[in-house]
């Protein structure tokens, strides 16, 4: 199984972060960062799961006061998406590898922009 506690991690720190902002610094720029990142999360998991050629579904804007519940969906969903490429043998444990650090580094960078 492909160890995705670090990704976790941080996403979860994030979407807790997110959903403890005040209005103000949601509207500031924190909300779409995150929205940002839940839709780049989930682009990464439909392409891990098979989307297949198709353009990927784009994950919808709910609001400010979701956009950590959104967060913490789509980055749930990567790590059960990498896992599930690990046990079927989908992925080469290299490509997984870079796939998890990719998504991490994203997360990294968004959480030291939006500096909650």
């Amino acid at each position: 199984m492909h160890d995705t506690r670090e990704l976790d991690e941080a996403v979860n720190r994030l979407a807790d972060r997110l959903r403890a902002a005040p209005q103000s610094r949601l509207r500031q720029g924190a909300a779409a960062e995150g929205l940002a990142l839940a839709r780049e999360l989930a682009e990464r998991a439909q392409r891990l799961e098979g989307a297949g050629p198709a353009k990927p579904r784009v994950m919808p804007d709910a609001g400010v006061f979701a956009v950590g519940d959104q967060l913490a969906v789509a980055g749930a969903d990567l790590a059960e998406a990498l896992r599930e490429a690990a046990r079927r043998g989908g992925a080469p444990g290299e490509a997984l590898d870079a796939e998890a650090a990719g998504a991490l580094a994203s997360v990294r960078a968004t959480a030291a922009r939006i500096r909650l």
